[in-house]
């Protein structure tokens, strides 16, 4: 049976992957989940496998570095996917120091713990072992002509306190694979999207808020450039990575999905009044006249476009679901879990959303 040790999974990526994991593979695998619960972390996110026999839970902050080690001295850990990270541009434009710490300080506590536990006497590693380092496309900078591409062979340039703190930790996992030639990969993913999504990201920002007749925040002309990957996908290519994946190597993984944060935008307003039946009161209100734009972000990349042409060859992924379908299932997640958002739109968030969009 193999173990995974999954960290950040009561996040939005990291959830939606145990899911999925779950799901495909039932009780012949076993996962531990390791997640500090900070404000986008969830339990409520895992609530439908919380009793699955091979599903478990530990709080633990990644960057304590005895919790993690008992973690990896208490269970034989076969693969850690290593999701856990602070991922917001705009709170790392307010507060670089928490990203700095979380991750890279805690990638770096991670990458000691899994060496310590899995390296032999002679250096080398068991077979099966293996370390998965989940990253951000925007690492590689800002694209500014149509048809360039990110490869994994790009340069990197980020732009942000965030994208800088996460090209760290790829530094970190890619120095540990050629010194010690430490059994892991790093995988580079587009925008996702999907369910359980913490709503200060641009889609489950823009459902909520048009669901309450709320305006609809777009920053500078709106013409920025995204690509999104549907979340489901993205948890099928890490499964692969885990598989399949060649010991070193880097995938990006993007989802053929270029589009404007406008257009998004008013995808998601056309596709809600499509699928609102007109009895429903909340139709009433949505309309192309809530967008908003307001002051641009510090820093703003203009445009992001992953090409997962090596992922495709090596591992034969590429993404199923195209964007007018994750749209509508997305949209339909939200529609059924109502409650959810509710809870994770109190407190914190409100406060943070009046000092973002005030």
């Amino acid at each position: 049976m193999t173990t995974y040790l999954v960290t950040g999974g009561a996040g939005f990526i990291g959830s939606n992957f145990i899911h999925f994991m779950l799901g495909k593979y039932g009780d012949s695998i076993k996962i531990i989940n390791v997640d500090v619960l900070t404000y986008a972390g969830n339990p409520e996110n895992l609530a439908a496998v919380a009793d699955y026999p091979g599903y478990s839970f530990i709080k633990a902050d990644i960057c304590d570095k005895e919790k993690i080690t008992a973690i990896f001295r208490e269970n034989e850990i076969d693969v850690v996917v290593h999701f856990a990270a602070e991922s917001h541009v705009d709170r790392s434009i307010a507060d670089p120091e928490v990203f700095v710490r979380t991750n890279v300080l805690g990638t770096l506590v991670m990458l000691n713990s899994a060496k310590g536990a899995w390296e032999k006497e002679d250096g080398t590693y068991p077979k099966g072992k293996k370390f998965i380092h989940i990253s951000t496309d925007e690492v590689y900078g800002s694209l500014t002509e149509e048809g360039t591409y990110f490869y994994e062979t790009t340069p990197y340039d980020p732009r942000s306190p965030y994208s800088a703190s996460k090209a760290g930790s790829d530094m970190l996992v890619r120095s540990y694979m050629e010194t010690y030639k430490f059994p892991a990969n790093i995988t580079n993913c587009s925008n996702n999207y999907g369910p359980y999504q913490f709503p200060e990201k641009l889609i489950p920002l823009i459902i909520n808020n048009a669901l309450q007749g709320k305006k609809l925040p777009v920053y500078g002309d709106g013409k920025n450039v995204r690509d999104w990957l549907y979340v489901e996908d993205h948890a099928k290519a890490i499964d692969l990575v885990c598989e399949k994946g060649g010991l070193f190597e880097t995938y990006n993984i993007g989802g053929h999905n270029e589009k404007q944060n406008i257009e998004i935008v008013k995808i998601i307003l056309d596709t809600l009044l499509d699928m609102l039946p007109d009895s429903d009161p909340r139709k009433k209100h949505i309309s192309h006249d809530l967008i908003t734009y307001v002051e641009d972000r510090k820093g703003h990349d203009r445009r992001y476009a992953i090409a997962p042409d090596k992922i495709k060859a090596d591992l034969g992924w590429e993404p199923d679901t195209m964007f007018a379908e994750g749209i509508r299932l997305t949209i339909a997640w939200y529609f059924e879990n109502t409650d959810w958002m509710a809870h994770v739109t109190s407190g914190e968030y409100q406060d943070y959303y009046d000092r973002m969009y005030k």
